[in-house]
């Protein structure tokens, strides 16, 4: 269904130039959109893309001066307006309010109302499963989890017994949260297994990309805080604490009983070691990996995790390495012929 230009300008507080009229019937990107879509432009290259094809476009400040041949919407951040408006035109495709008859649900089960559940979904008894949950095909509900209000699990999301998920939560394909730790004593007898019992804790409004796992922990909870975003390929280990509102990019590795606190941005392929603290607002760089705490509002890099401008500095330097080793071998060579000269002239 079409929505007015001026009612999606309303739902981000922004200022309609041109036909505010105008019935706009999806969204596009810049490069891509059709003749009844909406896109965004952040920059001139892109706003004259938009024009060849979309009906309107988000804009900031700054290019609402050109001269524009379609209708805009002015604002002060294109992008995240263009994300609130998208939401008006695509839903989750596996929303139906409808409990398939080729699911498997415990009659111990407890299972709300307006629900959308797949076929081959296995609900098992104890568990509750809240109001407009929506589980798609494969979805697996051990022992006593709980799933509150509004959440969305995509097809194969396991989540393993007595594990706890939050209001809105949204989990993507092919997601494990609650396998069991790693955890082994080795002694004579070989690697003797320590069980795992305890749980994972997914709070309200986080999104877990697809293929990750968050191991349960051996004794209280894996904890994954509000808001926080997970990107695909992840692995949480059992007790660790993610704080609210982190971003975690793809194939962060994170050690038992590490301790991430709030509003942290670990970057793709960061690795950070076991019973560790990083404390909030710090940023870890691409491919590095912590191995010690980090005091808040930090930006590291590097291997072991340091300060970013020093890792730079380093990495400037390391790439000077051969002309420095040059130099190096001729100065010394210079010097073995200073003190050869010199010891001819003190034995005259």
């Amino acid at each position: 269904m079409g929505k007015k230009l001026k009612e999606l300008a309303r739902l981000v507080t922004g200022e309609v130039i041109g036909k505010e009229e105008i019935v706009i019937n999806g969204v596009g990107g810049a490069d891509n959109a059709q003749s009844n879509q909406i896109t965004f432009a952040q920059n001139e290259k892109f706003l004259k893309e938009a024009e060849q094809r979309a009906a309107a476009v988000i804009i900031n400040q700054k290019l609402s001066q050109l001269e524009i041949n379609i209708p805009v919407i002015v604002v002060d951040n294109p992008r995240l307006a263009f994300a609130k408006i998208a939401k008006e035109f695509i839903s989750c495709p596996y929303y139906n309010s409808q409990i398939s008859k080729q699911a498997v649900i415990s009659p111990q089960a407890d299972v709300g109302t307006n629900v959308s559940i797949h076929p081959g979904v296995v609900i098992a008894e104890g568990a509750k499963v809240a109001d407009d949950v929506v589980l798609a095909p494969g979805v697996y509900v051990g022992t006593n989890v709980r799933i509150e209000a509004g959440s969305i699990l995509h097809p194969n999301v396991v989540v393993e017994h007595d594990c706890q998920l939050g209001e809105r939560v949204e989990v993507h394909p092919g997601t494990v949260i609650g396998a069991e730790g790693y955890g082994f004593e080795t002694s004579e007898e070989g690697h003797v297994k320590v069980p795992q019992f305890g749980d994972v804790i997914v709070e309200d409004d986080v999104e877990i990309g697809a293929n990750v796992t968050i191991d349960r922990a051996a004794t209280g909870s894996t904890v994954i805080g509000r808001g926080t975003k997970m990107d695909n390929l992840i692995h949480i280990a059992h007790n660790v604490e993610i704080g609210p509102e982190c971003l975690i990019i793809a194939q962060v590795g994170v050690a038992g009983s590490a301790k991430v606190e709030e509003r942290v941005t670990l970057a793709g392929q960061t690795g950070v070691a076991g019973h560790l603290t990083i404390e909030d607002n710090v940023t870890v760089a691409t491919n590095s990996v912590v191995t010690n705490d980090i005091s808040a509002g930090s930006f590291v890099s590097g291997y072991p995790a340091h300060d970013h401008r020093a890792e730079r500095r380093i990495k400037a330097s390391r790439k000077k390495l051969p002309q420095m080793r040059s130099k190096m071998r001729k100065l010394e060579k210079e010097v073995a012929q200073l003190k050869e000269k010199l010891s001819k002239e003190e034995g005259i």
